[in-house]
């Protein structure tokens, strides 16, 4: 299982990044609107904290030549979240879970049929201070029964967590200004 899946990940054909692509895997590279790309050359994947970044990624990579979804089925792109697999039916990639160490889980991807083993992460990515770790979905919407809005601050929304009390951070990409 050779990429790490956290929070929602679209994962991508590598192959497909190169022929179909306009400008192939170094405007592919470009185009990821933060820190969270690995990719084991066959596929890559990208994550995001919200279903909301997650879409406006995948359109971006739909306007610049590649497919999500024909007749129910990924195609170029599919899309794994990190506590319930596959979002759509995808017959080219498979996801599970991985023990890196003792205590260690995390949700990986790879190519079917694929023989590496290595599981790749992003550059710096470390277990403790990973969503593998300590994992919550965000909101569809602001859920202002658990959720409470304070701010926008340095790339993050900051949220206040009602039922605790304490500041809840999401990572907000700005996916939709090219």
């Amino acid at each position: 299982m050779p990429v790490l899946v956290e929070g929602i990940s679209p994962i991508i054909r590598v192959q497909a990044i190169h022929d179909r692509y306009a400008g192939g895997w170094i405007a592919f590279d470009d185009s990821v609107p933060n820190n969270t790309l690995c990719s084991d050359n066959e596929v890559a994947r990208v994550g995001f904290m919200t279903p909301q970044d997650s879409e406006a990624f995948v359109g971006q990579l739909e306007s610049r030549g590649l497919t999500f979804l024909r007749d129910g089925q990924s195609q170029d792109i599919a899309v794994a979240v990190q506590d319930s697999g596959l979002s759509v039916p995808c017959e080219w990639l498979e996801v599970g879970r991985i023990e890196l160490k003792p205590g260690q889980t995390v949700t990986t991807a790879r190519l079917k049929g694929s023989t590496i083993e290595k599981v790749f992460c992003p550059a710096n990515w470390t277990y403790e201070k990973s969503l593998s770790r300590q994992y919550a979905v965000a909101p569809v919407a602001n859920d202002e029964k658990s959720l409470k809005f304070l701010r926008h601050q340095d790339g993050l929304d900051v949220y206040l967590d009602l039922a605790t009390g304490r500041e809840v951070f999401v990572g907000r990409p700005d996916v939709g200004s090219e």
